[in-house]
């Protein structure tokens, strides 16, 4: 019965909000984030973007309650999901060999402040680059 409880209980704080339009690679680059209080994007100067993209895919499998959606030409898009109330985050890395960069974006679903969580998460994938 307890174990019951608990899902139950956790189901009522997954929120986990729409999918933002604005995700995808558009006129080469990702979008910018609307607002640095609830999203984070970079771009990483490296030797190879396809190699450090493939680099950071078995890292990003790793992390928690995070799912590969989709990847493609250069391109990923994540889900993370946070532990209690189960706000859903999109990740997005693309590989820029034009520019020599990887970009990088994370951005809250819902929400006006993230404190600083999407952010944390991009630093953590930079310190995994190759």
């Amino acid at each position: 019965m307890t174990a019951l409880l608990l899902t139950l209980t956790l189901a009522l704080f997954h929120w986990e909000g729409p999918v933002p339009a604005d995700l995808g690679v558009h006129s080469g680059a990702l979008s910018p984030c609307l607002s640095p209080a609830h999203c984070a994007r970079v771009d990483w100067s490296v030797a190879d973007p396809q190699a450090a993209l493939t680099a950071l895919v078995p890292v990003i499998e790793s992390m928690p309650r995070t799912e590969i959606l989709e990847q493609a030409d250069g391109y990923l898009h994540a889900t993370a999901t946070s532990a209690f109330f189960g706000f859903v985050d999109d990740v997005e890395l693309f590989a820029d060999p034009a520019h020599a960069v990887l970009q990088a974006r994370s951005v809250s679903r819902l929400g006006d402040s993230d404190l600083g969580v999407n952010g944390r998460r991009l630093a953590e994938l930079k310190q995994q680059l190759p």
